[in-house]
């Protein structure tokens, strides 16, 4: 039986490019099994019946903290958790998509010799990915520059969902003659975004009609203005893609590709440096200098500076969409499916 592992988690940016790689994968392997924490992955891979096997693993405090002194004897402990459920699997290859779940996995495939592929999606690589790209067989990039002149490194593009292509328009009472924006902060949420549009929701919906996933726990049932829509969560995150026209929200990766694969506009509000190691800005500015979206720092979030990049991109929408389409790769699922099968049967030989 051919199996391939997956794993990566932390974030839902790190588990939907594995998700949307699943179809694929599916022609090739006759088993798909997800490593991954009780967190966010298991909640979304459970959702896709893969059959998910959990792991204990610790993450990296990004400041000084004693904490940080049980790193090592905690990560020696899911390692060995690791090489005992490899063990019973006896996987042909493991996928990664980084995030610190995929690290006692890369390195426990290593010690085992099943070959290792890990995808980088944002830039520049993250903490994570620094580690294990020295146990991996190749790391694979969503931007040319990240593989650019390194060895062992390959540049795919980033994996999308195909359900994203196929979303419907929402079936709620919106204002015809307005634009609809949609504002989402990923999957955690983001509440400098959710702010900034309960500040200002009567200013909005005088210009537009306002959809809003807000994250778990943040939505305002206060907020009774016409053309505003909002869900904590949306698992039909396609039909919102669909009823917009332009989109506001951070720069992770994962929702910068899916966004121009549909050839949305959009507005991001990269997570600042202060709050991040800076890669969401980076995402940002190389697509702006492509002159394929349009960006704000969050510390120039107000309301007149908003409005002022949201007629931008609805004056310069032909070229920003034709920009958009000479950019995107066609089907990065296959051509990195396919980089996972050859690797895998390499390693028969």
């Amino acid at each position: 039986m051919k199996t391939i592992v997956l794993t990566g988690g932390g974030t839902a940016g790190h588990v939907m490019p594995n998700i949307a790689l699943i179809p694929e994968l599916k022609k090739y392997f006759d088993e798909i099994i997800y490593i991954g924490t009780n967190g966010i992955e298991k909640e979304i891979v459970t959702k896709e019946k893969i059959k998910f096997v959990e792991i204990k693993a610790t993450k990296l405090i990004r400041k000084l903290s004693l904490k940080n002194l049980f790193i090592p004897y905690k990560l020696l402990k899911s390692i060995n958790e690791a090489k005992k459920i490899l063990t019973q699997i006896k996987p042909g290859i493991i996928f990664s998509k980084g995030g610190y779940v995929s690290i006692p996995v890369a390195i426990a495939a290593k010690k085992l010799k099943i070959p290792v592929i890990t995808h980088e999606s944002d830039i520049s690589l993250g903490l994570a990915n620094k580690i294990i790209s020295h146990y991996s067989n190749l790391t694979l990039t969503s931007f040319p520059s990240t593989a650019s002149n390194k060895k062992k490194f390959v540049f795919t593009g980033s994996p999308v969902r195909k359900k994203i292509l196929n979303g419907n328009t929402l079936n709620i009472n919106l204002d015809c003659n307005k634009k609809t924006l949609l504002f989402f902060g990923g999957s955690l949420g983001s509440q400098a975004l959710n702010n900034f549009v309960y500040s200002n929701i009567e200013t909005l919906t005088s210009y537009y009609n306002i959809l809003h996933i807000t994250g778990k726990n943040k939505k305002n049932n206060l907020i009774k203005e016409k053309n505003y829509y909002s869900v904590e969560y949306a698992d039909n995150i396609e039909d919102f893609l669909k009823t917009s026209d332009i989109v506001i929200s951070r720069a992770g990766a994962n929702s910068i590709f899916e966004l121009f694969a549909l050839n949305k506009l959009a507005l991001f509000i990269p997570l600042p440096k202060a709050e991040s190691r800076g890669d969401q800005i980076q995402n940002a500015n190389f697509f702006k200098n492509l002159n394929m979206c349009e960006v704000l720092k969050q510390e120039n979030l107000t309301i007149g500076n908003f409005l002022n990049k949201i007629k931008y991109l609805d004056n310069n929408k032909d070229i920003i969409i034709k920009n958009i389409k000479k950019y995107n790769l066609s089907n990065p699922n296959k051509t990195i499916t396919q980089i996972i099968y050859d690797t895998y049967l390499n390693s028969l030989s």
